[in-house]
């Protein structure tokens, strides 16, 4: 027989967005699902969840004191995601699948509203490069990443230390965000560079 439930599992950890589409039939073992991989993450890890958040259970957060990771009320985080804190995530955020996420020292903070698409890195520490020394050797330096409200960045974008995205601001798909942002621009590339205004 067919274990439909398995099945639909996959399609949550692949789409979490529809965590909160599902009728009451489905909540009978989804919710308890949920509680199950939120309470186990939150006794191993400084990780705190508050109401109505999805996390696939092939998501890998880490978190320890002093690098917590703070999930708001209805913010997901999808399959094979991975977390490293600290990281500060806003009120209906989606973390979609395969993102790569590091707050270094420095921290990174995500708005209420924003989405990011599958498959982006966003790391908030960098080292050095000198030449007499070996990269494994290099000093660490760490400033962080804000990310602001009500942003979209598009499916495989990176983005580096230092980076500030402003309210409102959309990253095209496959660019790389090296400087700030302002609210409510668009931009994109290897470096992104401005595009236009967002209307």
């Amino acid at each position: 027989m067919p274990d439909y439930i398995a099945q639909h599992k996959a399609r949550l950890n692949h789409m979490p967005w529809l965590y909160y589409r599902l009728k009451p039939k489905h909540l009978i073992w989804a919710k308890p699902w949920q509680d199950e991989i939120q309470r186990t993450l939150a006794e191993v890890e400084t990780v705190r969840f508050s109401e109505q958040c999805f996390i696939a259970d092939t998501a890998n957060l880490f978190a320890e004191p002093g690098r917590d990771i703070s999930i708001s009320a209805n913010s997901h985080i999808g399959a094979d995601c991975f977390l490293h804190g600290p990281i500060t995530i806003g009120r209906n955020v989606g973390i979609n699948h395969a993102c790569s996420l590091d707050g270094g020292a420095g921290g990174i903070r995500i708005g209420d509203n924003t989405r990011i698409a599958n498959n982006c890195s966003i790391y908030a520490f960098n080292h050095g490069i000198a030449a007499e020394r070996l990269v494994r050797d290099q000093p660490v330096s760490s400033i962080g990443i804000t990310i602001g409200k009500d942003v979209w960045i598009g499916a495989q974008v990176g983005i580096v230390d230092g980076v500030t995205i402003g309210d409102g601001a959309v990253v095209a798909m496959h660019s790389v965000i090296t400087k700030d942002v302002p609210p409510y621009t668009v931009v994109g590339g290897n470096p992104a560079e401005y595009i236009k205004r967002r209307s």
